[in-house]
């Protein structure tokens, strides 16, 4: 996905792809709802959750994906990726306040570590040559992990079928996406490369990927054995990125990825441990 995103940036800004991967997950989602017979709860729900699903659109797909793919737009996909992969720390860090979760010593070092990866990858290693450029993106893509998170948390509350609740807010994000795409750029899309970029993110970022990792999930004997399969991802990225963008993989931009998957694993086998 990161290699798509900047391919697919390429040719069309990040309103743009913001709006039209957006539909495309709306009516994937909706396709996949009607499949699996969610067709009349997802019609039939009530106001109030249909005002709680507009809610949650703004977080979810509005503000984080206009952050995320902002941030794409900056920075090289081999740092906009890992810094993004840092919300497992964030959802760790706001679950103290939301659920009331206790952090502790190995939690506290576990995002030190995460932290002290985010550093190497915003500032390249370089620490005394720091450009602003680098550290807008490197804002940019962390502060989307917040609202990734934050979004995940608000979703603990409600109770909703999964799918349902997730088709929704892409719902009333195409329509948010729609309103601010027509305010500050333009709806049309001018090659046939960018179509094809922004409906391949609308389905495998936003929309079947999702189906496909709940049943991942509900087939896995072990779901932790999942979470691994998962933190491998960033890395086969970066070969991805290397091989399709062409870009030279920093040896900052691995060591950095390398100390936030490692926070990462460690606060969540520190969670696991503690149950």
């Amino acid at each position: 996905m990161a290699s798509a995103f900047k391919l697919s940036l390429k040719e069309v800004d990040y309103l743009q792809l913001l709006f039209y991967a957006s539909l495309t997950s709306f009516f994937t989602l909706f396709i996949i709802n009607a499949c699996k017979g969610y067709f009349s709860a997802l019609i039939r729900q009530d106001c109030r959750e249909y005002l709680k699903s507009a809610g949650l659109a703004l977080i979810n797909p509005l503000a984080y994906y206009c952050l995320l793919f902002k941030a794409y737009s900056i920075l090289p996909a081999q740092e906009a990726q890992p810094l993004n992969w840092t919300w497992p720390i964030v959802l760790a860090i706001l679950s103290v306040f939301f659920l009331k979760q206790k952090l502790g010593s190995k939690g506290i070092f576990a995002v030190l570590i995460s932290f002290s990866g985010v550093v190497i990858i915003a500032t390249r290693g370089d620490f005394g040559s720091i450009r602003l450029n680098n550290l807008t993106g490197a804002f940019l893509a962390v502060s989307s992990s917040l609202l990734w998170a934050l979004f995940w948390l608000l979703n603990l509350l409600d109770k909703r079928e999964p799918l349902i609740k997730l088709t929704s807010c892409f719902f009333f994000g195409a329509i948010y996406s729609a309103i601010v795409v027509a305010i500050f750029s333009h709806l049309a899309l001018d090659t046939i490369t960018a179509y094809f970029g922004t409906v391949y993110v609308g389905l495998f970022e936003m929309g079947v990927t999702f189906i496909l990792w709940l049943k991942a999930l509900s087939l896995a004997k072990n779901s932790a054995s999942m979470a691994v399969c998962a933190y491998l991802t960033p890395f086969v990225s970066l070969i991805f990125i290397h091989f399709l963008l062409g870009e030279k993989i920093m040896l900052a931009s691995l060591a950095g990825l390398i100390l936030i998957i490692g926070g990462i694993l460690l606060i969540s086998y520190d969670s696991i441990s503690k149950k």
